[in-house]
């Protein structure tokens, strides 16, 4: 079994910043993309950033500047660093990976438990 386990969340005024990991565990062979979503209530879950295994980033337009997604994969962890938080930014933080459980097998996604992240105004 796999597991991705969040951490970093929390509350925060507008203008600070945050930190949020997520570390892999389990039957892992290798790990392909890795990514943050995030899903504000009422509304669809977004993208907001993605990160391949060599180290290939891409971003979310309203995140562009502000947030930077990187991976430790010695450790199996992406990492998500948001700085100028905004209010609109609140919502609840879920990671993504592509994980191979074996040499000879397709990878699959496999989804995090959700952290929540507030900003004050």
């Amino acid at each position: 079994q796999v597991q991705l386990v969040e951490s970093g969340g929390g509350l925060v005024q507008a203008g600070g910043s945050l930190r949020l990991s997520c570390a892999a565990s389990g039957i892992i062979f290798n790990i392909n993309a890795m990514a943050w979503y995030r899903q504000a209530p009422g509304k669809q879950r977004e993208l907001v950033a993605t990160i391949t295994s060599t180290g290939s980033t891409n971003y979310a337009d309203s995140v562009k500047g502000r947030f930077t997604i990187s991976r430790d994969n010695a450790k199996n962890t992406v990492f998500l660093q948001m700085n100028s938080l905004k209010p609109e930014d609140t919502a609840v933080y879920y990671c993504n990976a592509n994980i191979q459980i074996g040499r000879f097998k397709w990878g699959d996604d496999y989804w995090g438990q959700g952290t929540q992240v507030t900003v004050s105004s």
